[in-house]
């Protein structure tokens, strides 16, 4: 574990040359967690009987027993392995990819979120945040996207907040696109394996709730792994509830409109989380 100095943080917008990065975090983040989704759907009891119906059945034409209680779990695996949506069950995402390149940020100065003072210290002076230069001429041509990014586009890819810490990118979080009026969606919250469990992913999904806060949004959600017990006591400490649940006021929710991830024979693969933004 490294010590992380919050007050050294920039929470910014995601730029196209960091994709990679970005890429390589969320990797890492997410790694084992698609497995564990498969075995808590092979574990549900109606997916149990479903099994043993298929073995059964097998049986009849098999003489061994290992193979025929082997091969329906196997081609299910396989199953799930190729139709479920990635971004959806690991992610927390309502689509089976990420517009990275159309969620990049393009103007000249970095767009940074307000910072959210739960370490007590002060934020960032402006000096510490990453200096841009000025791409070579030789270079422009290299670096530039051959893609054209209209409006659209851009607004329906959402958008990624990195957490810069004196140039080396240690976590991000994003917020999806195509929002309904006065709700938001946040997903894709990571922190690097070197920096977790010093407040950073709690001051990035804060500081972008401050800003979505201004911006207008009464209703943040929330999609975390079903298995995934870090993730819901990460949302619930920041002060979320799981869908359904009676709220803070003691009433019960009028209507939740956000519903949770499918798959297989309909089992969740994710857990609606919910926070009003007062």
């Amino acid at each position: 574990m490294v010590k992380l100095e919050l007050d050294q943080v920039v929470m910014r917008r995601m730029r196209e040359d960091d994709i990679e990065t970005v890429k390589a975090i969320i990797k890492e983040g997410c790694q084992g967690t698609e497995n564990r989704l498969i075995l808590h759907i092979l574990t549900r009891p109606v997916c149990l009987l479903l099994l043993a119906t298929v073995s059964s059945v097998l049986r009849c034409f098999l003489h061994s027993f290992i193979l025929a209680l082997i091969i329906p779990v196997f081609l299910l695996i396989v199953y799930l392995k190729f139709t479920m949506p990635r971004s959806t069950g690991v992610l927390g995402t309502s689509r089976p990819y990420w517009d990275y390149v159309g969620s990049s940020y393009r103007g000249a100065q970095d767009e940074t979120l307000p910072y959210s003072r739960i370490s007590g210290k002060p934020p960032p002076a402006k000096g510490k945040a990453r200096r841009r230069t000025k791409p070579k001429a030789e270079d422009k041509d290299k670096d530039s996207s051959p893609e054209i990014i209209d409006v659209e586009r851009e607004k329906a890819a959402g958008q990624v907040w990195v957490a810069d810490c004196e140039g080396e990118i240690v976590g991000c979080v994003s917020r999806e696109g195509d929002c309904r009026l006065g709700m938001r969606r946040f997903c894709r919250v990571v922190v690097g394996c070197w920096y977790r469990r010093e407040g950073l992913g709690r001051l990035l999904v804060q500081s972008l709730e401050q800003r979505e806060r201004q911006t207008g949004a009464t209703r943040v959600y929330a999609h975390v792994p079903y298995p995934s017990a870090v993730g819901e006591a990460f949302f619930r400490k920041l002060g979320y509830r799981l869908q359904g649940e009676v709220g803070y006021d003691g009433e019960e929710e009028e209507e939740d409109e956000e519903q949770p991830e499918r798959t297989f024979l309909g089992f969740h693969v994710t857990k609606v989380f919910v926070k009003d933004l007062k």
